[in-house]
């Protein structure tokens, strides 16, 4: 009986073995170095041993996030223009304010707005507003109504202090506050309006 070699078969075995596999090719990835020969079970072990390195890379793989969370960038801060409120006279000065406040200034035109709904009066609102600025006032009121009818005042009393906020009523508008009794009283507003040359002035 032959003696074994270092694969474990004998030279009759190997000899036999490398007929078998002379025409054989290696499945891609699986080339052999040259001069080395494989032996029964060998390439099974090999192929199980593949198995496993692929089984851990992808398990590796699926425990690497997909991609990065996105950065969370912080809000810019506003610099538009500061909200006006009731009475909020900044930028005016004291005499000016004093006698607004006072109802002391001349009313150069008046808006009623009482009994209209929300869309009408909100048009009504910045077509006054732009017309009067247009011809150069300075002091107009408008009237608002109080909402007798219900305990936190009317929906225009409430809205139109937002409308006087908004973009382009808010470039034309000085400060508004409520109407001396004789005016209205709460249910009117004094608006002070910029003059043009100070909207061009501003915008620049």
């Amino acid at each position: 009986m032959s003696g074994r070699g270092k694969t474990g078969l004998s030279r009759e075995e190997a000899r036999l073995w490398k007929h078998v596999v002379r025409d054989a090719r290696p499945l891609p990835g699986r080339a052999r170095l040259k001069g080395s020969v494989a032996h029964p079970g060998q390439e099974d072990r090999d192929n199980q041993a593949s198995e496993t390195s692929s089984s851990d890379e992808t398990a590796g793989k699926a425990k690497m996030p997909s991609s990065l969370p996105p950065r969370k960038v912080a809000p810019k801060r506003s610099q538009s223009t500061p909200e006006l409120s009731h009475g909020m006279m900044a930028g005016i000065d004291r005499r000016s304010a004093e006698r607004m406040r006072r109802g002391k200034m001349p009313i150069e035109a008046r808006l009623d707005l009482h009994g209209l709904d929300q869309q009408k009066a909100h048009g009504e609102l910045d077509g006054f507003l732009a017309r009067a600025q247009a011809q150069g006032l300075r002091c107009v009121l408008v009237i608002t109504g109080k909402g007798r009818f219900s305990d936190e005042g009317g929906v225009l009393r409430k809205q139109v202090p937002k409308w006087l906020n908004l973009s382009a009523n808010r470039n034309r508008v000085l400060a508004f506050d409520y109407a001396r009794p004789q005016h209205g009283g709460s249910g009117a507003l004094y608006v002070l309006l910029r003059r043009q040359r100070e909207t061009g002035e501003r915008g620049s």
